[in-house]
């Protein structure tokens, strides 16, 4: 009852604290949350660190000494790749003969858009017999079960990407979702395993595939189909470096790239469990808040509506749920890196708009599964041959955006 009645003051206080800017209407709601977390903690596990309670509600098996330790080379070494990054003034290395303007902005029909997307989800395996695609004004995926599951996106008329990669981002989950087990349908054996592995299937598309040299040799003639004239002379080179251009300054979570987003992860990771600790002064968030963005990405928000009022999840009591986010990248990552040693040939697969392996594939060995590991370390061991490996996530950012940007 508690967390209803404050669910839903939460809720109008945060909209009316972000519409103004104004931290102080929020502040007072969020330290009744800290409280609340904390007493419902302490009846779950007495005794035990009401972070990793929280956590586990979304992260199970998790502790946050695990995420320290997952976390640490990404804090560290990513932060420093965007440096680097941003000190590259002439952007992608195939976008500079066009100066640096990305090749998915411009005057794009929504119809035509959405038709498009709606391609690449059926061509990707979602199956419209068990499910539904349609547009609303914020992209997310649901339903009954694996029998009715219905995502929907949305389109920007300026701004290509967007609706393309959220369709693709909704499909992975949509894929998981109706590729659960159905031997045990309506057991809990038979639900996704945790909000970071389903991340994970989600990213796996959309960064893993959708984002890869690959996947524009496979889109770029699909385009020039849909947009007649609008991709004359645009190679794949132009539509791989549009995709993944890094945005500076990157202000948003939801608006940011696959660079910098994991540094907005950490920020609230570490701020979050410092409230529930004690070592954070929910009065002093926002310039710790605005610290943390200048140590991690270089730049200050110029008000708390684009620094920390961006976020719903707080104003619900989602304390816990940030870092899946950043781990369903990592997981990502690793299966599909695995992916690629299991299925000879991917690649060439991808450029040619075959994804029935990669899609069996991952039934298999992650949706059929369900929820019968009792950790995303324990599912990953039996899928990749080891636990989540930071490092290697690392790795991937470092040899891509090295290429991307001529470092």
């Amino acid at each position: 009852k508690k967390e209803a009645e404050l669910g839903s003051r939460g809720y109008r206080a945060w909209m009316e604290a972000k519409k103004n800017s104004d931290y102080s209407v929020f502040a007072p709601v969020l330290k009744e949350w800290v409280e609340l977390v904390k007493e419902r903690s302490s009846l779950i596990n007495p005794g035990g660190d009401p972070y990793d309670t929280a956590l586990d509600d979304y992260e199970r098996g998790l502790t946050s000494a695990r995420l320290d330790e997952i976390f640490a080379p990404v804090k560290a070494e990513v932060s420093a790749l965007i440096k680097q990054v941003y000190d590259v003034e002439e952007g992608p290395v195939a976008l500079r003969s066009v100066g640096g303007k990305s090749v998915l902005t411009g005057d794009f029909d929504a119809e035509k858009q959405a038709a498009l997307s709606r391609q690449i989800a059926l061509e990707m395996g979602f199956d419209l017999t068990a499910g539904r695609l349609d547009v609303s004004a914020h992209p997310f995926t649901g339903g009954a079960d694996f029998t009715d599951v219905r995502m929907t996106t949305r389109y920007k008329s300026d701004d290509l990407s967007e609706g393309l990669t959220g369709t693709i981002h909704e499909t992975g989950h949509a894929l998981y979702e109706q590729g659960r087990p159905r031997e045990y349908a309506g057991q809990p054996v038979s639900q996704a395993h945790s909000m970071g592995v389903h991340e994970s299937q989600s990213l796996l598309w959309e960064r893993m595939v959708a984002l890869s040299p690959d996947f524009s040799t496979f889109l770029l003639p699909k385009l020039s189909d849909a947009f007649f004239g609008q991709f004359d002379g645009v190679t794949n080179d132009q539509l791989h470096a549009s995709f993944n251009t890094v945005k500076k300054p990157s202000f948003i979570r939801v608006e940011s790239d696959e660079l910098t987003y994991p540094m907005h992860v950490i920020l609230r990771y570490e701020l979050e469990q410092g409230l529930i600790k004690g070592d954070v002064d929910v009065d002093a968030l926002p310039e710790l808040w605005n610290a943390k963005m200048e140590e991690l990405l270089g730049h200050r928000p110029p008000d708390d509506a684009k620094g920390v009022l961006q976020d719903v999840h707080w104003s619900a009591g989602a304390i816990g749920y940030f870092p899946t986010y950043l781990l369903g990248a990592m997981y990502a990552c690793q299966i599909y890196e695995t992916a690629l040693t299991k299925l000879p040939g991917l690649e060439d697969e991808i450029r040619k708009g075959e994804f029935a392996r990669l899609r069996e594939w991952l039934n298999k060995n992650v949706h059929a599964l369900g929820a019968s590991f009792d950790s995303a370390d324990a599912l990953l061991e039996h899928v990749t041959g080891k636990p989540l490996d930071g490092e290697a996530f690392v790795k991937y950012l470092r040899e891509k955006y090295t290429k991307l940007y001529g470092l």
